[in-house]
């Protein structure tokens, strides 16, 4: 199965701080990805690799977005489908399994082996805190797992508009299960 090791992640870095005490001066690092229609994104320093989607083995008696463990390269790894999780509703086509991809997060962060299905990983980006609306996301919904809005520029046909991106924080998506570390 190919994998890509993401840039910088997993870096062990004296100045990573936890997601609610975050420099407000120093760029962000994220892996952007889809789910469903939308753009979303996660700190890069909470992801290990991004690895191809491979069959899942269920387990019984456990939440419906728990989807099932996978065997990668030798250890067994938890799966957690992020757009369940999160009541994102599907697409009107189901997205083919050969685009789909799991991003295997840092086991600092879960305590053990654990990933999440995502449609499509995009890209690893780099935005400044000014492409950050972090009022926006507060304003609209008591869920704290939105960090912000990151604003991106992209140009079409010679103009430049922003895409948004749903910048999420994993470590409280996830905080319900109990293994995940605080």
């Amino acid at each position: 199965m190919p994998e890509e090791k993401i840039p910088g992640a997993q870096k062990d870095s004296p100045d990573k701080a936890p997601e609610t005490t975050r420099n407000t001066t120093e760029p962000i690092q994220v892996v952007e990805f889809l789910l469903g229609k939308e753009h979303y994104a996660i700190d890069l320093y909470d992801v290990k690799e991004v690895v191809d989607y491979t069959a899942i083995t269920r387990l019984p008696n456990t939440p419906a977005y728990i989807k099932g463990i996978i065997d990668l390269r030798g250890e067994i790894t938890t799966i957690v489908d992020l757009k369940e999780r999160l009541n994102v509703p599907a697409k009107d086509h189901p997205t083919e399994d050969d685009n789909r991809r799991i991003i295997v997060l840092d086991e600092k962060l879960t305590g053990v082996k654990m990933g999440i299905i995502v449609d499509d990983v995009l890209s690893v980006s780099t935005f400044d805190q000014g492409d950050v609306d972090r009022s926006s996301a507060s304003l609209y919904n008591d869920d704290t797992a939105i960090m912000g809005i990151i604003r991106k520029k992209v140009r079409v046909h010679d103009k430049e508009i922003s895409d948004l991106i749903v910048w999420i924080g994993i470590r409280q998506i996830l905080k319900d299960i109990d293994c995940i570390r605080l």
